[in-house]
């Protein structure tokens, strides 16, 4: 196994694109989140609200019809189109043509959902971020995995990782695991943990910021609408997944004399974003 890349400042700034001085929402990327079920709307909220303040021009979320009033009151910013069904998804439908996609937060596992997964991992070709329940039900159907166009980004927690490629009984093997999935299906895989790690086929990327202040509720919900954002806003797969696990990290280093670790929450995550982003203009 090769040793990992460092993901420092001198290589984000390598990758990094300043917004033009003449930019306009039109041309800065419009980013599609897709999950909520009832009582999990606050994951929709964390990840649109992400993926707004990360750049991105236009964001819209695809939700429950439970979720209409609490997303469009939440997040003013954030234009919401909703499913037919109350309390979950069952047919993700929508005419707008965004560029890029983040699915699988707070979606869970109706056998209606998971249809609806299916059709659209069938039908899509915008670039796409997998995270959360999106995954699980990729591991409950696992030939779906070939629907995934080349360099999807998923994003699995330990357990989620584990679900996919089943148990590994060492760090080595679970790197010769990850590496080998990336590999057979072309995508790239965001090994969420202390640190992060992003498996690109053979090549492994070492994340150099966050800290523990990063393992709360809804942090990886935030994580997925950065990189959604990053990725409708034209930057190439693996660079969106660099800059926003960099930048996530980033913003628990930043706030951490003031808030500690113990009160960091993740829509603190989304509040010290400019000032991540400050960091890299300066």
């Amino acid at each position: 196994m090769q040793l990992p890349i460092k993901i420092t400042k001198q290589e984000i700034l390598k990758i990094y694109k300043p917004i033009p001085l003449n930019s306009h929402k039109g041309i800065q990327g419009h980013a599609l989140i897709i999950g909520g079920s009832y009582g999990k709307m606050g994951s929709v909220c964390l990840s649109s609200k992400a993926a707004i303040k990360s750049g991105c021009g236009l964001v819209t979320a695809f939700i429950p019809k439970c979720g209409y009033d609490i997303l469009q009151i939440s997040i003013p910013e954030v234009m919401v189109l909703t499913d037919v069904q109350e309390n979950f998804i069952t047919n993700i439908d929508y005419t707008i043509l965004p560029n890029a996609i983040g699915i699988g937060i707070g979606i869970g596992q109706e056998i209606e959902t998971q249809n609806a997964i299916q059709q659209l991992l069938f039908d899509n070709k915008t670039p796409m971020v997998i995270d959360a329940e999106a995954l699980n039900v990729l591991s409950l159907n696992p030939t779906w995995l070939s629907l995934l166009q080349p360099k999807t980004i998923i994003t699995p927690h330990p357990k989620e990782l584990e679900r996919l490629l089943g148990k590994w009984n060492s760090e080595e093997e679970k790197f010769a695991k990850t590496i080998e999935f990336s590999k057979k299906f072309d995508v790239i895989i965001v090994m969420k943990g202390a640190p992060t790690y992003i498996i690109d086929r053979e090549t492994i990327y070492q994340n150099t910021t966050g800290n523990p202040a990063l393992a709360t509720a809804g942090s990886g919900d935030v994580l997925t609408g950065i990189i959604t954002s990053l990725l409708a806003q034209n930057y190439e797969p693996i660079d969106a997944a660099t800059l926003g696990v960099y930048l996530h990290g980033l913003t628990a280093d930043i706030a951490l004399p003031e808030t500690g670790h113990q009160s960091f929450i993740a829509s603190d995550i989304i509040n010290y974003l400019g000032k991540a982003f400050v960091t890299l203009e300066n």
